[in-house]
């Protein structure tokens, strides 16, 4: 077996155990204050946010820290906000325009049932781009879903800022890394701002 082999056999048990511990974290939420959390970033990420960048989020799936609250905390502070878009399961990950987070009806079922902008929108280029992860570090190693859409993505676009958003119980002590994995410039949780890194916002 090869170094290569180990890692993915690694992730993929931190994933297993890691989606066991977000769902069920989630799921013990009070509703009351799930709707509450991650509404504002915080003021320490001002930097790596310029006035008027271009800002990708995306839809939470079920257990995922949400990114709704950031959505319409940029939209109204006048950013353009995109979301990911796919034209189907084998394609690229592209991000398009999502006018206005405060309207649902703007969006479409994608083709891995989260909801994403019409194809007639347009494709933009986040400068910024806030990241659903399994799991994370305290230096900003992030373990994603498997699918390597964003690692893909972010390697195309290494100008873009990357800033994780999870809850607290997704931070590990450390995790198998490999050549394409990109450390993220922040990562948010409802509790604590890690980072940001230095030199984060120039990579």
């Amino acid at each position: 077996m090869n170094d290569s082999t180990d890692h993915i056999r690694t992730k993929d048990a931190l994933r297993r155990s890691l989606r066991a511990a977000r769902r069920a974290h989630a799921a013990d939420l009070d509703p009351r204050v799930r709707a509450l959390v991650l509404m504002r970033p915080p003021a320490a990420l001002a930097d790596l946010v310029p006035a008027g960048a271009t800002v990708g989020l995306y839809a939470a799936a079920p257990g995922e820290a949400p990114a709704l609250g950031y959505a319409r905390h940029f939209h109204e502070a006048g950013h353009t906000v995109a979301l990911p878009w796919f034209a189907d399961r084998a394609g690229a990950m592209q991000f398009r325009r999502w006018a206005s987070p405060h309207l649902d009806e703007l969006l479409e079922p994608g083709p891995f049932g989260m909801p994403q902008p019409a194809a007639s929108t347009d494709v933009i280029v986040p400068q910024v781009l806030f990241v659903p992860l399994v799991g994370f570090t305290a230096q900003g190693d992030r373990l994603g879903q498997g699918g390597g859409h964003y690692d893909r993505w972010l390697a195309a676009h290494p100008g873009t800022v990357a800033i994780g958003l999870a809850w607290d119980c997704q931070l590990v002590e450390r995790l198998p890394r490999e050549a394409h994995d990109r450390p993220l410039a922040a990562v948010v949780t409802p509790t604590r701002l890690y980072g940001p890194f230095a030199g984060a916002a120039n990579d």
